[in-house]
């Protein structure tokens, strides 16, 4: 102990900590069992933490559900009086001479690569610049090296944007030199590092358009979220929202997988009972009440990354926190605003993530019964399966990637950060209903596409969901009626865009017209 009180500061101190997680299972052998053995322990942040909802879990395992709210829950959205809209108000033209080439590196997964391609589009029309096809730098969560053209069907990104901008798949030999090693050993007056967040049209006008009128060609990185949602004319938003919503498909195995998945969830196999006999694992009589052929999409975005980066108490005891506050210290250098808060005020300010227990919770009171089909649309859970054990007790059907397609289907993308999560996305696309446990590019991306297309997508109200989970004295009926009530209004309805909100979250009215 007074070695812990030597450090001056709280930052040094949790690292300090977190060091001794790591070393405390050399001296406890008798807890920990021998080195290199996985042994379970109560120390150890991969245990099954206990449900912290019980009461309301308990009584959500023995849910009833009206007719009138599987009518609800599984009912089509409405017309809402607006239709897609992306072509241009003038007829495209290419320019008569390109002013020179235009390189971008793209940092983040694949729903932020996928905005920044957009912006990238913008800028090379901006600039009457040739754009190359972007690069995808190696995301140093995932991991994943895959490129753009092992992502998306770039034969078909080139013809469709076509009359808008000229598109090269790589640089002609004369400028095989700018390549990313080249940028990376020192400063270059070809690259441009210092556009601004939400940089405007101008400045790209004014900064980038003379480095390409000089050398020939111009590389921008960093790139994600470098140009501006306002003040920008109707046929660059227009663009943004083609690439979008047109543009980027994905590679043919992508989508073949992904039709594999939505076939299964849609007409799963019939199983046989004890006795030998089959039976459906849906009633198959009344499919408007039932939800049967219909399924969900749930992105249960619970990594280790997004827990940390909460500073929120997840149930996992000491350890837990302990390993938390030791990655958010290895990763960020103790750099979360977050930590500064109580979980309670985190909680009641709507800033945690739903954890697996929650967000099962949520969709039981919204009338989702246990014969709904759930697919899980995630990477990693924080606690593996010992975490999601709760979630599937209320939702015994529920399913993911690899329960559902087998290993040989799944060849070409496992270990593939990006290709599972554009597996995810295409199966996301095709849900009857998709639901995200928590804010993010991937539900910012699915919650604007869906709209676009007027399909219907739940918002969890976090605000609310943090306050009423910090009640342990509220029933079963009470917390249902506050759940419906809160999210009569947050299933799809479209949402236009304000002043400086992303084009990429909020598609209408850049991307649509009223009908």
């Amino acid at each position: 102990m007074k070695l812990f009180y030597n450090y001056q500061n709280q930052s040094q101190r949790m690292a300090f900590l977190g060091l001794l997680v790591i070393l405390f299972p050399l001296f406890l052998p008798n807890l920990f069992g021998p080195l290199g053995r996985a042994s379970p322990s109560i120390f150890s942040e991969w245990n099954a933490p206990k449900p912290r909802h019980l009461s309301l879990l308990k009584e959500a395992l023995r849910r009833q559900i009206s007719i009138k709210q599987q009518l609800e829950i599984w009912s089509p959205l409405a017309n809402q009086g607006w239709k897609p809209c992306v072509e241009s108000t003038n007829t495209p033209q290419l320019p008569k001479k390109s002013q020179g080439y235009i390189q971008i590196f793209l940092d983040g997964g694949l729903n932020q690569q996928r905005m920044g391609i957009c912006d990238a589009v913008a800028v090379a029309k901006i600039l009457n610049a040739t754009l190359v096809i972007p690069h995808l730098e190696v995301n140093p969560v995932w991991q994943d090296s895959s490129s753009f053209v092992d992502i998306f069907d770039v034969d078909h990104f080139i013809y469709s944007l076509r009359d808008e901008i000229s598109i090269v798949k790589e640089l002609p030999s004369e400028y095989s030199w700018s390549s990313r090693e080249y940028y990376a050993t020192g400063i270059r007056a070809t690259r441009i590092k210092t556009a601004p967040v939400h940089a405007s049209a101008n400045w790209y006008m004014e900064t980038v358009l003379p480095v390409l009128q000089s050398y020939g060609i111009a590389a921008i990185a960093p790139f994600s979220h470098r140009l501006a949602f306002d003040n920008l004319p109707m046929d660059i938003q227009r663009l943004r929202c083609k690439v979008n919503f047109q543009a980027l498909v994905f590679v043919r195995h992508i989508r073949v997988l992904g039709e594999i998945i939505v076939n299964r969830l849609r007409h799963p196999p019939a199983k046989l009972h004890a006795s030998g006999t089959e039976f459906l694992q849906e009633r198959i009589d009344d499919p408007e009440v039932t939800g049967a052929g219909k399924f969900v999409v749930l992105h249960l975005r619970f990594d280790k990354d997004m827990a940390a980066h909460s500073a929120c108490d997840f149930g996992g005891g000491k350890a837990e926190k302990l390993a938390l506050a030791k990655y958010r210290q290895v990763i960020w250098q103790g750099r979360v605003l977050n930590s500064q808060f109580t979980d309670e005020e985190l909680r009641n300010q709507g800033r945690c993530p739903l954890t697996p227990e929650e967000i099962g919770l949520l969709l039981a009171a919204l009338g989702f019964n246990n014969s709904t089909r759930l697919c899980l649309a995630s990477h990693k859970v924080y606690g593996g399966k010992a975490r999601i054990s709760t979630l599937q007790k209320l939702f015994p059907l529920m399913e993911d990637k690899k329960s559902i397609a087998s290993a040989e289907e799944l060849a070409m993308v496992d270990g593939k950060a990006s290709l599972l999560a554009a597996v995810d996305y295409y199966v996301s696309m095709q849900s009857d209903i998709f639901i995200s446990a928590s804010p993010g590019n991937m539900h910012n991306a699915l919650v604007a596409h869906r709209a676009y297309l007027n399909l219907k997508t739940i918002r969890p109200n976090m605000t609310l969901l943090g306050k009423l989970f910090l009640n342990k004295s509220m029933e079963w009926s009470e917390f249902q009626h506050a759940v419906l009530g809160g999210h009569k209004n947050r299933q799809g309805q479209l949402r236009l865009r304000k002043a400086k909100q992303s084009i990429y979250t909020y598609p209408a009215p850049d991307c649509m017209c009223q009908a």
